[in-house]
């Protein structure tokens, strides 16, 4: 069976004379492989370079690289490079209901569950999960309830680090106590130290102080902090001196508040600005439990009986800081909606982006969302 020389590179004869004779020399199963051939190679040409889609047309791909804000600082898997929009989506890939075969098995031998890293070994694999797993740590639950009081060092300084963790605990209000009502929060630094902690007195009465939770009883709430001190000592120490209207997101004195569940609680203490961090979502784009991404990401349990503000605080630290340690490639303008970048997917240059390659598109593409890794 006599295929077309290589050097045709699986494209189809140009349709000139000798076109159509080297078709007419070929049969009916020949000509059938080289249009399949020819049918591989397009589509090869077509398909994405990061999450690996293919489209019948290049139109398509660019359509697809438009809305898609494929990036560096999408988790990707580091055995066939692919790029993934979140942990959970990489997750799946690699050891998920139907994963991909290869990736699964060079995984197994070689991969870290935690952080979802390739090793060069099985040996190396396991002096990197002792490292990678977290613990609780030494801070007793029973004796912080017990040293509670009110713990206060927020001051406007540039002394302590840039990036503070908060944590609440709610009780339950209204007529059936499903109105949750903010009765204690915590609030620590980078090195899990406790900056500011106190119970909080709602401004509306607690008809359900939900203990086995919170182990929070009517007699703490008594003489506890009023919302609005609390809400206006957090919001000043956060800015740090700088009017709520010049805060930026890079740069700037203000702090940078991380937190699980972050509008909610910030909501529960009449203070509002939150963003989410789509990479630790479902695949759905629902948020995953704190519960979940600490088991999942830091490999230790958490909430467990009476629950801890500083306990969600430290989880929710750790994985900032872990998300924050990813080396992905510096850019100068890491973000699709830098100036810079706003024209590089315009429609006035579709058939400039038509004659790219799938690689050249994808060091155009910018993200959608700000990586923590930025932080650095």
């Amino acid at each position: 069976m006599a295929i077309l020389k290589s050097t045709n590179k699986g494209k189809l004869p140009n349709p000139d004379v000798r076109g159509r004779e080297e078709m007419m020399g070929l049969s009916g199963m020949e000509i059938f492989l080289q249009l399949k051939l020819y049918e591989s190679s397009e589509n090869l040409r077509n398909k994405c370079a990061a999450c690996y889609r293919q489209f019948n047309k290049m139109e398509h791909l660019v359509e697809h690289m438009r809305v898609s804000y494929h990036s560096n600082h999408e988790p990707k898997c580091g055995i066939c490079q692919k790029h993934c929009r979140s942990f959970e989506s990489l997750r799946e890939h690699l050891i998920g209901p139907l994963p991909k075969a290869e990736c699964e098995r060079i995984f197994k031998e070689q991969g870290c569950d935690i952080c979802l890293v390739i090793l060069n070994s099985r040996y190396a694999l396991q002096l990197h999960r002792e490292k990678c797993q977290f613990s609780r740590g030494n801070n007793g639950l029973l004796y912080r309830m017990a040293n509670l009081g009110i713990q206060d060092e927020l001051r406007i300084d540039n002394s302590r680090g840039k990036v503070v963790s908060l944590a609440c605990k709610m009780v339950g209000g209204g007529s059936d106590g499903s109105l949750d009502l903010c009765a204690r929060v915590c609030l620590i630094d980078e090195n899990e130290k406790i900056i500011f902690q106190t119970y909080v007195k709602p401004h509306l009465p607690v008809t359900n102080y939900r203990y086995e939770t919170t182990g929070i009883r009517q007699e703490f709430l008594r003489d506890a902090m009023p919302l609005k001190q609390i809400q206006r000592k957090i919001q000043d120490y956060l800015c740090n001196g700088e009017p709520i209207w010049q805060i930026r997101s890079k740069g700037g004195k203000a702090r940078i508040l991380i937190g699980h569940g972050l509008d909610h609680d910030l909501k529960c203490l009449e203070v509002e600005d939150t963003a989410k961090y789509p990479p630790l979502m479902k695949t759905s784009k629902l948020s995953n439990s704190l519960k979940y991404l600490t088991k999942a990401y830091l490999g230790y349990d958490i909430q467990t009986g009476i629950q801890d503000p500083y306990e969600d605080c430290v989880a929710a630290m750790r994985l900032y800081m872990r998300m924050r340690s990813q080396a992905h490639k510096v850019e100068n303008y890491p973000l699709a909606s830098d100036t810079q970048n706003r024209n590089n997917f315009a429609s006035g240059r579709q058939s400039e982006l038509e004659k790219m390659t799938p690689e050249k598109m994808l060091e155009l593409s910018r993200s959608d969302y700000y990586c923590w890794c930025l932080d650095k």
